[in-house]
């Protein structure tokens, strides 16, 4: 099995595909690498020798923010916008959708479950 900056990488798939386990890299990231690499798409990672590893590594190591550092980078731009007291700020401390979208009715993911607020009560006569 292939591990490549803390990431166990899927040997039975597609370089191009296994390279997007790791946090911080898609498609067109994997395919670039692999293009600098020289190793083909459709090679499979058990087909990977140590030198094409060595390789990725060096190439993600130079020119990738990924895994935790990247993860860090995140929150910390995160906790920025929030100590700053801007709008996606004040958005990211609600726990409310931070880029427009409305919550009349959706944004269930980002509010949580439903809290039920209980109806008045009619005066009686």
């Amino acid at each position: 099995m292939a591990r490549i900056v803390g990431v166990d990488l899927p040997k039975n798939k597609r370089g191009e595909v296994a390279l997007t386990y790791i946090y911080g890299i898609g498609r067109s990231s994997s395919r670039r690498i692999l293009d600098k690499a020289g190793i083909s798409y459709d090679k499979k990672v058990s087909e990977w020798d140590d030198n094409e590893l060595n390789a990725i590594r060096t190439i993600l190591n130079e020119e990738y923010k990924v895994e935790g550092e990247l993860r860090s980078m995140v929150q910390m731009n995160i906790k920025r916008l929030m100590d700053i007291g801007c709008y996606r700020g004040i958005r990211h401390r609600l726990g409310l959708p931070v880029r427009g979208q409305s919550t009349k009715n959706n944004a269930r993911t980002r509010k949580g479950r439903k809290k039920t607020v209980a109806n008045k009560k009619k005066a009686t006569k």
